[in-house]
């Protein structure tokens, strides 16, 4: 593991390795950035400049619908193609452990043997959204160890599933027949949020009908940046309609080039995770004001209704100010 005084001490070898694509580099990157570990802040800093090349995949979709399986799919598809791949895969978190429950990486196994491909599980900890906190950092971190293609796979949580916009490049929502209604049902979360629509497990029994429940949602509005997400059949298990979703995947990249839409894009995300990081920031800041035992007693006084939350919250944001 890194630790803050040998980090500081030997930062341009790390990175030199990690840009070279040193896989115990990297992994002890990452598990640093995500345990918040002694020096993470300094790793990030130091690593950002060299990040920005990396293409990032958000997968995204309700559980069961081949999440895993399409990745791994589209992981051998960019490797015929010489591009180095890395994979996040969001998994629930143990209620045992706090740790992930490993299925993706066990169903991702034969790669393992890849160089080129860089697997990694992570537990979502409680973070809501599909994404654990520290996913965006780990994007950051296999961006800047020079990977072609980031591929982030979300838990899988239904229409809170929306973060992923925020750090891909890229979105796009899986669905499988047989759910019906509930196509409709979700329109207002993940269904907004999708570059290109996958309908997985095409073999079954309604897959046309949820292409046209699909396209009905797509001609009740305009997207701001006019694009109409494409929508690609695939049977995952078989690697069918693959080789089809990879072209998707580079049409909407040069739609966005086109129309000079990459840039204002990743501005839009960089907006997002800006205020996502200064909420976070200010979280800690303010957790930091408490002693042993205080939010206990504030929350007791609160109960009791011996004061009011809005003035105790009013006079924790003034001493943050006044530490500032």
């Amino acid at each position: 593991m890194l630790y803050t005084d040998s980090l500081a001490a030997n930062l341009q070898p790390w990175l030199d390795r990690l840009r070279n694509g040193d896989p115990l580099t990297l992994t002890r990157a990452i598990t640093t950035v995500e345990n918040r570990s002694p020096g993470w802040s300094e790793l990030l800093k130091a690593a950002f400049p060299q990040t920005g090349h990396a293409r990032i995949l958000g997968l995204t979709g309700a559980p069961g619908a081949g999440k895993s399986t399409l990745v791994d799919q589209l992981a051998k598809q960019y490797r015929k193609q010489n591009q180095t791949v890395g994979i996040i895969a969001v998994d629930p978190t143990s209620p045992y452990t706090g740790g992930a429950i490993l299925g993706d990486r066990i169903r991702m196994q034969d790669h393992f043997s890849d160089p080129g491909i860089y697997i990694r599980s992570m537990a979502t900890r409680g973070s809501l959204g599909g994404l654990a906190r520290a996913t965006a950092d780990v994007a950051t971190v296999l961006d800047a160890s020079g990977r072609d293609l980031v591929m982030i796979e979300t838990v899988g949580v239904g229409q809170d599933e929306v973060d992923i916009v925020r750090v891909a490049d890229v979105t796009i929502v899986i669905l499988v027949p047989g759910m019906g209604d509930d196509v409709q049902s979700i329109k207002a979360g993940i269904m907004e949020i999708a570059d290109i629509f996958v309908i997985n497990k095409s073999d079954r029994e309604g897959a046309d009908r949820v292409e046209r429940e699909i396209r009905a949602l797509q001609s009740l509005a305009i997207r701001s940046d006019r694009w109409t997400p494409t929508i690609v059949k695939t049977v995952a298990t078989e690697g069918t309609g693959v080789p089809e979703l990879v072209a998707a995947i580079a049409d909407y990249q040069t739609y966005l080039e086109e129309a000079n839409l990459t840039l204002q894009r990743r501005v839009e995300n960089w907006q997002e995770r800006l205020v996502e990081m200064l909420r976070d920031a200010l979280l800690e800041k303010a957790r930091s004001q408490f002693v042993d035992g205080s939010v206990a007693r504030y929350a007791a006084e609160v109960a009791e209704h011996k004061r009011d939350p809005y003035t105790l919250v009013e006079e924790i944001v003034g001493k943050m100010g006044k530490t500032a």
